[in-house]
């Protein structure tokens, strides 16, 4: 694919001020700042850029916007990027790798390898999806992995929680105050969720949690998710659930496997950072959903991002001033 918004080929290059990796809220973000501080950036994005916004339908709480789709927003956030000479390439990133000499080789699944002595890392990540028929065709129309983002849209609504995690029961709980009615749907018959959030779920009267029951498809209309196809895992019985909302909760996979050297890190895989947005190897900074943080939604991503920029300004600044010296 071509990426209309490319650079002509006489201007193109591979050696910046800093690399930012991800075209998400926050790689977007990080790359308007970089502009507004006269830094010479690149933004890799494999794709179009938005990240998760493109597939989500309505965003209700950013600032600025009561409602707007999310495709939308996210050719806001490029356009505005764009205006302070963001420079968007379209390149997969197969690896990041500090040398000895401190400058970072990221290296592309073209075979391009661009380098620059500081590296934003704004890659995401990715919430694991069930995989089963139904899911994708219905994502937005009644499938999501948001409580927070979309909840809002099932006011008076029944819907189904898939999971048995401290994400999936909390997140279950969050919901009761729109839906009428929310169930819990686990594939085991026990919760690995923490006590308290079991028991403020047991003790929910708009929550039912049906145990030893699998998703096996999810099923619609033109207008969206109706039913959910269960089988339980013990007697092999089939049976549907009327639903209109499905939020899916089985983990989230985290893009920092890009980094080929160790750095701090959570047991999940969520990058440690500072309040500069620094990890634990000079140079690379982390902003957004990959990071070990208290929730995800798209006001931390740039506020993360906004962070992590201004911190490389004065991070490069110093080095400067010190190979000056």
């Amino acid at each position: 694919m071509t990426d209309p918004f490319a650079p002509p080929p006489d201007e193109i290059g591979t050696e910046f001020d800093v690399i930012i990796i991800g075209a998400g809220p926050a790689g977007l973000c990080a790359a308007m700042y970089c502009g507004r501080g006269m830094l010479r950036a690149v933004v890799l994005e494999r794709g179009i850029p938005g990240g998760e916004l493109l597939n989500t339908e309505k965003i209700e709480d950013y600032p600025g916007f009561i409602s707007i789709l999310g495709p939308d927003l996210a050719d806001k956030m490029a356009e505005h990027a764009r205006q302070f000479g963001a420079d968007i390439r379209m390149e997969e990133v197969t690896s990041v790798i500090r040398r000895d000499d401190a400058i970072f080789e990221v290296a592309t699944a073209t075979g391009a390898t661009f380098t620059a002595p500081a590296v934003i890392l704004t890659a995401g990540g990715t919430p694991n999806k069930l995989g089963i028929p139904g899911e994708s065709e219905h994502a937005g129309r009644g499938v999501s992995y948001c409580a927070v983002c979309d909840g809002a849209f099932f006011k008076g609504e029944t819907i189904a929680v898939i999971g048995g995690g401290d994400a999936a029961v909390e997140e279950a709980d969050y919901l009761t105050r729109y839906a009428k009615k929310v169930y819990i749907v686990h594939r085991r018959d026990e919760f690995r969720a923490a006590r308290v959030l079991q028991e403020r779920a047991f003790f929910n009267p708009t929550i039912e949690v049906l145990w030893n029951q699998k998703v096996l498809e999810m099923l619609g209309d033109g207008k969206g998710l109706r039913e959910l196809e269960l089988e339980h895992s013990v007697s092999g019985l089939r049976s549907r659930l009327a639903v209109t909302g499905a939020f899916v909760f089985i983990g989230f996979t985290p893009n920092s496997g890009l980094v080929k050297q160790h750095m701090d890190h959570d047991a999940a895989g969520y990058i440690i950072t500072n309040d500069r947005m620094e990890t634990s190897i000079r140079g690379l900074f982390a902003a957004g959903d990959l990071r070990v943080q208290l929730t995800r939604q798209v006001t931390t991503a740039v506020g993360d991002a906004t962070t992590a920029a201004i911190a490389v300004e004065k991070f490069l600044t110093a080095r400067k001033a010190l190979l000056a010296g």
